[in-house]
């Protein structure tokens, strides 16, 4: 018979969660109840049944958004000289000097443009536009 009662107890949890096998409503947490009641249908349970009931929840590791998660999923790293860069015709403020070169970096959020950084070719003077 225990046998028997513990199949049917555990028919009614899924998770932390305790269900009515009668109409499958949400129960009250038993706690230190003698009697559970469903307040839809009525159904009663002894609260002694579900004492010694190891309840395990999991949450993935995405579920609780952390600054520090965030910052390590970051594309990190050095746009060396001469790597993804390209020349454009475009005037230095500083020489007058008319060719930059320049490469671009998602740095804000995917909705807003992104940056573009300049070097001009002949005294290095550097800036960035934000699109």
């Amino acid at each position: 018979m225990s046998e028997t009662v513990n199949s049917e107890i555990y028919s009614l949890i899924y998770g932390s969660l305790i269900f009515c096998n009668q109409c499958g409503n949400l129960l009250d947490n038993p706690g230190d109840q003698d009697l559970i009641i469903c307040q839809v249908c009525g159904e009663t349970k002894d609260g002694s049944s579900f004492e010694g009931i190891e309840s395990v929840t999991v949450t993935k590791p995405t579920a609780f958004p952390s600054i520090l998660r965030n910052n390590r999923s970051l594309i990190k790293g050095n746009v060396k000289d001469g790597g993804n860069q390209a020349t454009i015709e475009e005037l230095c403020m500083k020489c007058g000097n008319n060719q930059m070169e320049f490469y671009t970096m998602q740095l804000r959020s995917a909705d807003e443009g992104q940056t573009v950084f300049y070097k001009c070719t002949k005294c290095s003077y550097q800036y960035r536009v934000n699109n």
